[in-house]
């Protein structure tokens, strides 16, 4: 089993409710509360808006899958912080207060949320942590291999660069923000492939992933390295890489460098199509999103033996050893595997990313 900081290979499996016909086993592990029926509450805290993926896939996709899994007797109470992690405490005080029977948590800053997850636990609601992990007394944990998702970013760069690719190709990494741990790791990831084999002239670390804020340390990294003197740009989301795009052609770049992102926002996907992203790395949040809402249902439920097959992977926190998780893999989305990744699962269709401005661009590789 692979370790690392939060750590592990994932497991891809589709597990049914029926699985093993034990539907009520408590039995090694989920058995902390105490087990309920379908008439159940999930709390669903997610950290922003900015990225559109909160509001548009993981929130209806929990919603749904909670509603099928407990017969339409569950419900999914929701709130999204806006980046804002003192409203993201106050959101789940209150969800304490309304004795929500378990919660979902995409904390805004995993520390500075550990006390309120502690309060949870203190009132005996499990806390499963969703894509970003959370310090405190976590139960769980269901997110994306978030080592490997760099590690796609970096080696996809280097091969944008070419086999001539060497020290002398300068790269500026635009990271996530310090208060997300994901963050963290994409980073690790990505320097584990891109160290050595170029230089990393300059790195960021964005505030709260505001593609403002990228477009602002873009151009101090253009004023710094000359806009010739930038090989590529390691961006670590879609939205910062829209940033990073803007500060490039504001300081009359016309022949773009690689630049990665992730997420696979639609508007990324449309410029990848155009040539000026040159990658996002493609999760699939209705996988991800199904996974948590499973596991949420079993974990209150008592239904321990399913809750255990969905959770093979374990993780550490700064707070929390060995917390029962499930890690999801991960693609490159390029020109060449938009057919395969977003349109496949139906995240978009072709109409969604030709629109007017696109046709030629997408007609050129085969899309419509």
């Amino acid at each position: 089993m692979r370790r690392i900081a939060m750590s592990v290979a994932a497991s891809t499996m589709t597990l049914s409710l029926a699985g093993c016909g034990v539907l009520n086993a408590t039995e090694d592990g989920a058995s902390a509360s105490p087990t309920k029926g379908d008439d159940i509450t999930v709390g669903l805290l997610l950290p922003e808006k900015a990225n559109t993926r909160y509001d548009k896939f993981d929130y209806p996709i929990i919603k749904r899958k909670v509603a099928e899994l407990t017969h339409d007797k569950g419900k999914v109470e929701y709130a999204n912080a806006e980046a804002s992690a003192a409203r993201q405490a106050e959101q789940l005080r209150n969800m304490i207060d309304a004795k929500a029977d378990v919660i979902l948590l995409d904390a805004v800053d995993a520390h500075a949320i550990a006390g309120e997850v502690q309060k949870a636990k203190d009132a005996g609601i499990p806390v499963i942590a969703y894509d970003r992990l959370a310090e405190g007394p976590i139960d769980a944990y269901v997110s994306f291999d978030n080592e490997l998702v760099g590690e796609v970013q970096g080696r996809t760069l280097l091969e944008a660069l070419g086999s001539t690719a060497d020290t002398s190709d300068k790269i500026v990494m635009m990271n996530g923000s310090p208060t997300d741990p994901n963050a963290k790791q994409f980073k690790q990831g990505a320097l584990s492939e891109l160290n050595g084999k170029v230089t990393i002239a300059d790195s960021y670390d964005t505030t709260d992933w505001k593609p403002e804020n990228a477009e602002a340390n873009m151009a101090k990294a253009i004023a710094k390295l000359g806009k010739a003197g930038i090989a590529g740009v390691y961006s670590a989301n879609d939205g910062m890489a829209g940033g990073v795009i803007k500060a490039l052609k504001a300081a009359g770049v016309t022949s773009l460098p690689p630049v990665t992102g992730q997420d696979a926002d639609l508007d990324a996907v449309q410029r990848v199509v155009a040539g000026e992203q040159y990658m996002s790395v493609y999760k699939s949040y209705p996988d991800e999103a199904e996974a948590a809402a499973q596991m949420a249902v079993m974990r209150i439920q008592g239904k321990g033996i399913q809750f255990d097959a969905l959770t093979r992977d374990r993780v550490d926190s700064p707070t929390t050893k060995d917390i029962p998780a499930r890690l999801l893999q991960v693609s490159a989305l390029t020109k060449d595997t938009i057919k395969d990744t977003v349109i496949a699962d139906g995240i978009y269709s072709a109409g969604d990313i030709c629109t007017a401005r696109y046709k030629t661009a997408c007609a050129a590789i085969g899309l419509k």
